[in-house]
This record gives structure tokens, C-alpha cells and sequence, in this order.
């Protein structure tokens, strides 16, 4: 059996264009895809944390070290420019593979430079 899980997390990225009419997707910065362990043409599910829109599209590349954060096509008409999002990936595992998986999680500062990097979240607590 395979199991659904995610994969990799842009975390409050800034978006910092949105293009209508431009070919449909997200322009990520290419260096911030790379670190996340994400691919060109990827699936991504966008969360806005400013609005509460849940979307899907994929990833296209943007210039490398940009901070680009683009919506691009429909996309851009759930976003604004400012708003924060957060972009993952989910992959599916067997079991084995379950047993080693770690997510790669790129937690970003409001100019979407890199704040820090980790594989776990803590766990919540009240």
C-alpha cells in the first residue's frame, strides 16, 4: 500500500507578482525550488495564509537567488501581491520508504531570503 504524504514546503513565501495573462502556473524562485527538493513542472498546492484560498497548479522556474514568488494565469486571480503563502508538494511512499522519509521544509523570511531549513514540525501543544 502507498501512503500520501507531503513531500516538501515552501513556508510563508511573499508573493511578489501576479500575471493574468501569462502561462498558467507558479514562477518559483529556481535556487528555493532546488533547496526544497521540488522539480520544474511540478504539482504544487498553494495555501493563502491572507485569504484562506487553497489552489493547485506547478512549478515553473524563475531566476535564480530573485525571491520571485509569481502567480501566474488563473492563479493570480487568488492571490494578491504581499500576500503570504505556502506552497507544498506530497509524494506517495510504501512502506520502506515511510520508514526513512523525511520532508524538506524551507521556512522563509518576508523578502523570501531562507530563515532555516528543517524536516519535522513541533509537535503542537496547548
Amino acid at each position: 500500500m502507498l501512503t500520501h504524504m507531503l513531500k516538501a514546503k515552501l513556508h510563508m513565501a511573499k508573493v511578489t507578482q501576479a500575471e493574468l495573462w501569462y502561462d498558467g502556473s507558479c514562477a518559483i524562485d529556481a535556487d528555493l525550488v532546488a533547496l526544497a527538493g521540488m522539480r520544474e513542472f511540478e504539482q504544487i498546492d498553494i495555501y493563502n495564509v491572507n485569504n484562506g484560498e487553497r489552489f493547485h497548479t506547478y512549478i515553473i522556474l524563475a531566476e535564480p537567488g530573485s525571491g520571485t514568488f509569481s502567480m501566474n494565469g488563473a492563479a493570480a486571480r487568488k492571490v494578491a501581491v504581499g500576500d503570504r503563502v505556502i506552497i507544498a508538494t506530497y509524494g506517495y511512499f510504501n512502506d520502506e520508504e515511510l520508514a526513512a522519509h523525511k520532508p524538506k521544509l524551507v521556512y522563509l523570511n518576508e523578502d523570501n531570503s531562507v530563515n532555516r531549513t528543517s524536516n519535522t514540525i513541533p509537535m503542537q501543544m496547548e
